[in-house]
Protein backbone atom coordinates (compact mmCIF):
# COMPACT_ATOMS: atom_id res chain seq x y z
CA UNK A 1 0.00 0.00 0.00
CA UNK A 2 1.34 3.45 -0.47
CA UNK A 3 1.72 6.34 1.67
CA UNK A 4 1.11 10.02 0.38
CA UNK A 5 1.92 12.99 2.53
CA UNK A 6 2.80 16.88 1.57
CA UNK A 7 6.09 18.29 0.74
CA UNK A 8 4.44 21.70 0.64
CA UNK A 9 2.10 24.16 -1.69
CA UNK A 10 3.09 22.62 -4.78
CA UNK A 11 4.14 18.97 -4.17
CA UNK A 12 3.25 15.59 -2.62
CA UNK A 13 5.31 12.13 -1.74
CA UNK A 14 4.05 8.93 -2.73
CA UNK A 15 6.06 6.16 -0.87
CA UNK A 16 5.79 2.54 -2.17
CA UNK A 17 7.82 1.24 1.24
CA UNK A 18 11.20 1.73 2.99
CA UNK A 19 13.59 -0.77 0.73
CA UNK A 20 14.91 -0.85 -2.25
CA UNK A 21 13.35 -3.70 -4.36
CA UNK A 22 12.60 -4.74 -8.19
CA UNK A 23 8.98 -5.18 -7.06
CA UNK A 24 8.73 -2.11 -5.62
CA UNK A 25 10.25 -0.65 -8.60
CA UNK A 26 7.59 -2.29 -10.84
CA UNK A 27 5.23 -1.15 -8.83
CA UNK A 28 6.52 2.48 -9.64
CA UNK A 29 6.77 2.27 -13.60
CA UNK A 30 3.17 0.85 -13.56
CA UNK A 31 2.44 3.98 -11.56
CA UNK A 32 3.73 6.27 -13.60
CA UNK A 33 2.44 4.70 -16.57
CA UNK A 34 -1.17 5.28 -14.84
CA UNK A 35 -0.23 8.75 -14.26
CA UNK A 36 0.80 9.20 -18.07
CA UNK A 37 -2.16 7.63 -19.49
CA UNK A 38 -4.84 10.21 -17.42
CA UNK A 39 -3.09 13.31 -17.68
CA UNK A 40 -4.56 15.16 -15.01
CA UNK A 41 -5.00 18.44 -15.41
CA UNK A 42 -2.35 20.90 -12.78
CA UNK A 43 0.48 18.14 -12.69
CA UNK A 44 3.29 19.82 -14.12
CA UNK A 45 6.43 17.38 -13.43
CA UNK A 46 6.94 14.03 -11.44
CA UNK A 47 10.19 12.29 -10.12
CA UNK A 48 10.97 8.67 -9.15
CA UNK A 49 13.05 7.14 -7.01
CA UNK A 50 14.28 4.29 -5.46
CA UNK A 51 10.82 3.90 -3.19
CA UNK A 52 8.80 7.06 -3.88
CA UNK A 53 7.63 9.55 -6.61
CA UNK A 54 7.41 13.14 -6.23
CA UNK A 55 4.63 15.18 -7.86
CA UNK A 56 4.33 18.46 -8.47
CA UNK A 57 1.29 20.39 -9.12
CA UNK A 58 -0.52 23.93 -9.62
CA UNK A 59 -2.77 23.93 -6.51
CA UNK A 60 -4.73 26.55 -8.60
CA UNK A 61 -5.95 24.19 -11.16
CA UNK A 62 -6.08 20.89 -8.85
CA UNK A 63 -6.55 20.46 -4.80
CA UNK A 64 -4.48 18.66 -2.81
CA UNK A 65 -7.19 16.56 -1.95
CA UNK A 66 -8.42 16.23 -5.43
CA UNK A 67 -4.93 15.05 -6.59
CA UNK A 68 -4.77 12.49 -3.38
CA UNK A 69 -7.82 10.74 -4.77
CA UNK A 70 -6.72 10.51 -8.56
CA UNK A 71 -3.79 8.92 -6.94
CA UNK A 72 -4.76 6.36 -4.87
CA UNK A 73 -7.34 5.52 -8.11
CA UNK A 74 -4.72 5.17 -10.68
CA UNK A 75 -2.31 3.31 -8.13
CA UNK A 76 -5.49 0.75 -7.37
CA UNK A 77 -5.67 0.18 -11.26
CA UNK A 78 -1.66 0.13 -12.18
CA UNK A 79 -0.89 -2.73 -9.83
CA UNK A 80 -3.51 -4.86 -11.50
CA UNK A 81 -2.02 -4.17 -14.80
CA UNK A 82 0.40 -6.88 -16.31
CA UNK A 83 3.90 -5.98 -15.50
CA UNK A 84 5.13 -5.16 -19.34
CA UNK A 85 8.27 -7.33 -20.95
CA UNK A 86 11.82 -4.94 -19.97
CA UNK A 87 14.05 -4.43 -22.54
CA UNK A 88 18.07 -5.14 -21.88
CA UNK A 89 20.16 -2.49 -23.03
CA UNK A 90 23.64 -4.26 -24.53
CA UNK A 91 26.68 -1.66 -23.55
CA UNK A 92 29.93 -2.37 -24.71
CA UNK A 93 33.01 -1.58 -22.21
CA UNK A 94 36.44 -1.51 -22.68
CA UNK A 95 38.02 -2.45 -19.60
CA UNK A 96 41.45 -1.46 -17.27
CA UNK A 97 43.52 0.32 -19.17
CA UNK A 98 44.18 3.96 -18.54
CA UNK A 99 40.45 4.69 -18.79
CA UNK A 100 39.95 1.88 -16.58
CA UNK A 101 42.53 3.32 -13.42
CA UNK A 102 40.83 1.18 -10.84
CA UNK A 103 40.40 -2.52 -11.92
CA UNK A 104 43.27 -3.77 -10.55
CA UNK A 105 42.68 -1.76 -6.94
CA UNK A 106 39.24 -4.13 -7.38
CA UNK A 107 40.81 -7.13 -8.33
CA UNK A 108 43.68 -6.90 -5.21
CA UNK A 109 40.69 -5.82 -2.64
CA UNK A 110 39.01 -8.96 -3.30
CA UNK A 111 41.69 -11.18 -4.29
CA UNK A 112 40.79 -12.26 -7.55
CA UNK A 113 42.32 -11.98 -11.05
CA UNK A 114 41.54 -8.85 -13.47
CA UNK A 115 39.33 -11.19 -15.54
CA UNK A 116 37.44 -12.43 -12.71
CA UNK A 117 36.25 -8.97 -12.02
CA UNK A 118 35.43 -8.12 -15.69
CA UNK A 119 33.27 -11.66 -16.06
CA UNK A 120 31.40 -11.05 -12.74
CA UNK A 121 30.89 -7.22 -13.94
CA UNK A 122 29.28 -8.25 -17.24
CA UNK A 123 27.11 -11.49 -15.93
CA UNK A 124 24.39 -9.69 -14.18
CA UNK A 125 21.53 -7.67 -16.08
CA UNK A 126 21.13 -4.03 -13.74
CA UNK A 127 18.15 -2.86 -13.00
CA UNK A 128 17.76 0.98 -13.74
CA UNK A 129 15.90 2.18 -10.91
CA UNK A 130 16.21 5.66 -11.82
CA UNK A 131 17.74 8.75 -13.89
CA UNK A 132 19.94 11.25 -12.11
CA UNK A 133 21.90 13.00 -10.60
CA UNK A 134 23.11 14.28 -13.75
CA UNK A 135 21.12 13.71 -17.19
CA UNK A 136 21.58 10.24 -18.19
CA UNK A 137 23.02 8.60 -15.28
CA UNK A 138 21.70 5.73 -14.70
CA UNK A 139 21.38 4.35 -10.69
CA UNK A 140 21.80 0.62 -10.80
CA UNK A 141 20.75 -2.14 -8.88
CA UNK A 142 22.31 -5.86 -8.81
CA UNK A 143 25.88 -5.38 -8.16
CA UNK A 144 27.29 -8.94 -7.18
CA UNK A 145 28.18 -8.35 -3.55
CA UNK A 146 31.66 -9.63 -3.74
CA UNK A 147 32.33 -6.50 -6.08
CA UNK A 148 31.44 -3.91 -3.78
CA UNK A 149 34.66 -1.55 -3.18
CA UNK A 150 34.98 1.81 -0.74
CA UNK A 151 34.95 4.70 -2.43
CA UNK A 152 38.00 6.76 -3.41
CA UNK A 153 39.55 8.94 -0.32
CA UNK A 154 40.01 11.98 -2.01
CA UNK A 155 37.54 11.86 -5.36
CA UNK A 156 38.66 12.51 -8.68
CA UNK A 157 37.79 16.51 -9.71
CA UNK A 158 36.75 14.65 -12.85
CA UNK A 159 36.45 11.22 -15.41
CA UNK A 160 35.95 11.14 -18.89
CA UNK A 161 32.60 10.60 -20.27
CA UNK A 162 31.69 6.75 -20.43
CA UNK A 163 33.25 6.06 -17.43
CA UNK A 164 32.10 2.43 -15.56
CA UNK A 165 32.89 2.54 -12.23
CA UNK A 166 32.00 1.18 -8.81
CA UNK A 167 31.25 2.82 -6.03
CA UNK A 168 30.13 1.03 -2.53
CA UNK A 169 27.38 -1.62 -3.64
CA UNK A 170 26.76 -0.15 -6.81
CA UNK A 171 27.44 0.33 -10.07
CA UNK A 172 27.19 2.98 -12.97
CA UNK A 173 27.70 4.56 -15.74
CA UNK A 174 28.86 8.95 -15.99
CA UNK A 175 27.73 10.68 -18.90
CA UNK A 176 29.56 13.57 -18.77
CA UNK A 177 32.78 14.79 -17.23
CA UNK A 178 32.18 15.24 -13.15
CA UNK A 179 34.01 14.66 -10.33
CA UNK A 180 33.45 11.07 -9.01
CA UNK A 181 34.53 9.24 -5.88
CA UNK A 182 33.86 6.01 -7.32
CA UNK A 183 36.40 2.95 -8.41
CA UNK A 184 36.69 3.43 -12.50
CA UNK A 185 36.58 0.08 -14.32
CA UNK A 186 36.43 1.39 -18.10
CA UNK A 187 34.89 3.08 -20.42
CA UNK A 188 31.98 2.57 -23.29
CA UNK A 189 31.72 4.76 -26.33
CA UNK A 190 28.32 5.19 -26.07
CA UNK A 191 26.67 8.63 -25.50
CA UNK A 192 24.84 8.30 -22.98
CA UNK A 193 22.98 12.22 -23.10
CA UNK A 194 22.74 13.93 -26.52
CA UNK A 195 20.66 16.69 -27.31
CA UNK A 196 20.90 15.85 -30.74
CA UNK A 197 19.18 13.12 -30.88
CA UNK A 198 15.06 12.96 -30.57
CA UNK A 199 15.20 11.74 -27.27
CA UNK A 200 18.20 13.00 -25.26
CA UNK A 201 18.26 9.99 -22.65
CA UNK A 202 19.85 6.78 -24.01
CA UNK A 203 18.22 4.84 -21.37
CA UNK A 204 14.80 4.53 -19.63
CA UNK A 205 14.44 3.55 -15.84
CA UNK A 206 12.41 0.25 -15.27
CA UNK A 207 14.66 -1.11 -17.93
CA UNK A 208 17.83 -2.49 -17.62
CA UNK A 209 21.57 -2.83 -18.77
CA UNK A 210 24.05 -5.66 -19.50
CA UNK A 211 27.69 -5.15 -19.64
CA UNK A 212 29.78 -6.49 -22.13
CA UNK A 213 34.22 -6.59 -22.51
CA UNK A 214 35.30 -5.34 -25.90
CA UNK A 215 38.80 -4.58 -26.66
CA UNK A 216 40.30 -0.66 -27.77
CA UNK A 217 40.31 -1.48 -31.51
CA UNK A 218 36.64 -2.66 -30.85
CA UNK A 219 36.09 0.57 -28.74
CA UNK A 220 37.26 3.31 -31.50
CA UNK A 221 35.39 1.41 -34.16
CA UNK A 222 31.91 1.99 -31.97
CA UNK A 223 33.27 5.27 -31.15
CA UNK A 224 33.58 6.23 -35.16
CA UNK A 225 29.92 4.79 -36.01
CA UNK A 226 28.71 6.75 -32.85
CA UNK A 227 30.45 10.11 -34.45
CA UNK A 228 29.17 9.44 -38.29
CA UNK A 229 25.20 8.27 -36.34
CA UNK A 230 25.77 5.35 -37.94
CA UNK A 231 25.49 2.89 -34.72
CA UNK A 232 22.54 1.04 -33.15
CA UNK A 233 22.37 0.37 -29.70
CA UNK A 234 21.77 -3.45 -28.77
CA UNK A 235 19.08 -4.43 -27.05
CA UNK A 236 16.91 -7.62 -26.23
CA UNK A 237 13.61 -8.64 -24.33
CA UNK A 238 14.20 -9.76 -20.95
CA UNK A 239 12.58 -13.51 -19.34
CA UNK A 240 9.92 -12.18 -17.15
CA UNK A 241 11.18 -12.64 -13.20
CA UNK A 242 8.92 -16.44 -12.04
Amino acid sequence: MIEIKSLGDLSLQVSFGNQISEKIQREIQQFIRGLEEAEIKGITEWVPAYSTVAIYYQPERISYHDLESWIKRIYTSAIKMNDEQRLVYEVPVYYGGTTGPDLAYVARYHQLREEEVIRQHTSKEYLIYMMGFVPGFPYLGGLPPNLAVPRLEHPRSSVLPGSVGIGGNQTGIYPTDVPSGWRILGITPLKLFDLDRPSPLLFSAGNYIKFHSIDFKEYKRIQQLINNKTYTLKTYKREKDV
